[in-house]
């Protein structure tokens, strides 16, 4: 009786290969991978619904003025703004930057004299 001769597997094929290239997700090394600003978590205060505020963000509406429509509170606070040209967008607080309030007596000016 002949004896079972025990099998050979070639080493796999991926062990021949380089490192993965910069910026591949195997990469352990990712310099398009996404920054997170920690401190937008706190938010900001003293942003109330109906506040006039300037976009600061990068992107879609960046440095318009809009108006808060929702207050949202989480891990990262957030509004949805409408700006003046009418467009929406969700905003992390930390983004926006309260306009100066215009006093009762400069609306009601503004409101004769259309």
């Amino acid at each position: 009786m002949t004896r079972k001769r025990k099998p050979y597997y070639p080493p796999a094929k991926t062990t021949r290969r380089g490192p993965p290239p910069a910026g591949s997700d195997a990469s352990p090394e990712r310099p398009n991978l996404a920054t997170i600003n920690l401190s937008a978590g706190a938010g900001q205060a003293g942003l109330r619904v109906g506040d006039r505020v300037r976009i600061e963000a990068a992107g879609t509406y960046s440095g318009e003025t809009a108006v808060i429509e929702r207050l949202s509170s989480g891990v990262i606070p957030s509004a949805v703004v409408r700006t003046e040209s009418g467009g929406t967008r969700q905003v992390r607080t930390v983004d926006l930057a309260p306009m100066p309030r215009e006093s009762a007596k400069a609306r009601s000016e503004d409101r004769a004299g259309s």
